[in-house]
């Protein structure tokens, strides 16, 4: 089979490997869309993200759909949960299966991902997607998923006001998700133009240019701030903005992951509006909802998908994600 391995910094290589074969317990699949994210991205520029860094080479790709090869339910299509948790220990065991301590992460160290023709994994996390989902929509299923748990975080109440700064797909997800949950009004934030036009066409009310804010006081746009502010960014320009957002008690969720694991932010801001911070940890449990969201259409996925590229295509995919351009980039392995 075909697989692209990262070695360093923008070093992807195409490579021939053998098929795996399933151990008890799991099925090979035949992958037929891998989503690009944020974090492969990271991967791709700096060889490494958050405190660990790249010491073998690696099969990007946690994002995926595809087609069960083998087993009893073989030419089942199926979106791929790309966390392999353990189970036993204390956080699996809390209900808090995204903190698992021995969890196996596709496309994170040392465990292979997705970007390949077939793929090995536990058999009870591959979701069956419904005729009314494509392949590429099936690989959309995680970052929603990250969105959904965001959501959950945010504890935003129905009929609530929120920001996302940030209109990246997970961000432009968490619009939809927003209004979907009862929001009554959201506000998206991010310096490129495509990506204001999205948030638009993803239902916010106003899509700004963080560049182009008043210096220091944007309560002319918030008013005394919303209830909750969404950060998807990774960058501290863009936690502050989220800080300035929030009214006094509200709540900020952090699901940026910042260059050079460093995110700092004015103590001051947080700490006299007396704001409620969560981290997000990709996801917990989500792919059920996320499933019936996106087939039932209250959340659109096929929109954000404006680039597709073939495995052999795949240094070219990867580095079209990193100019920013357009907004969800999918490969596809089996094309």
């Amino acid at each position: 089979m075909k697989t692209a391995r990262l070695h360093g910094p923008g070093d992807l290589r195409l490579a021939e490997e053998p098929v795996p074969q399933p151990a008890r317990g799991m099925s090979v699949v035949r992958v037929t869309a891998v989503g690009i994210c944020g974090s492969d991205l990271h991967w791709w520029s700096e060889n490494g993200i958050g405190d660990v860094v790249l010491e073998q080479p690696l099969i990007l790709g946690h994002e995926a759909a595809g087609v069960i090869h083998d087993g009893p339910r073989r030419g089942e299509r199926v979106a791929i949960d790309p966390a392999a948790w353990c189970g036993g220990c204390r956080p699996c065991r809390d209900g808090y299966r995204n903190l698992c301590q021995r969890i196996r992460f596709a496309g994170h160290p040392p465990q292979d991902g997705a970007m390949r023709e077939y793929l090995s994994w536990p058999t009870h996390l591959l979701h069956r997607l419904p005729d009314a989902l494509t392949d590429a929509e099936g690989a959309m299923l995680e970052p929603l998923g990250v969105a959904l748990h965001a959501l959950d975080l945010g504890h935003l109440g129905l009929g609530g006001t929120a920001v996302v700064v940030g209109c990246g797909p997970i961000g432009l997800l968490m619009i939809q998700a927003l209004l979907a949950s009862g929001a009554a009004r959201v506000t998206a934030f991010d310096p490129l133009a495509h990506r204001r036009a999205a948030a638009i066409r993803s239902g916010a009310d106003a899509a700004l240019n963080p560049d182009e804010l008043p210096p220091g006081d944007i309560r002319e746009l918030v008013g005394d701030g919303v209830d909750t502010a969404f950060e998807i960014a990774g960058t501290d320009e863009a936690v502050r903005l989220a800080m300035l957002s929030a009214r006094p008690g509200g709540r900020l969720v952090l699901g940026g992951i910042p260059p050079g694991d460093q995110t700092s932010f004015p103590a001051s801001l947080a700490r006299r509006k007396g704001l409620t911070i969560a981290m997000v940890r990709r996801m917990n449990e989500t792919y059920p909802r996320a499933i019936g969201l996106s087939a039932s259409g209250v959340i659109a996925l096929t929109p954000l998908v404006t680039h597709r590229f073939g495995l052999t295509a795949a240094p070219d995919a990867l580095a079209t994600a990193a100019r920013r351009e357009g907004l969800k980039v999918i490969v596809e392995p089996a094309a």
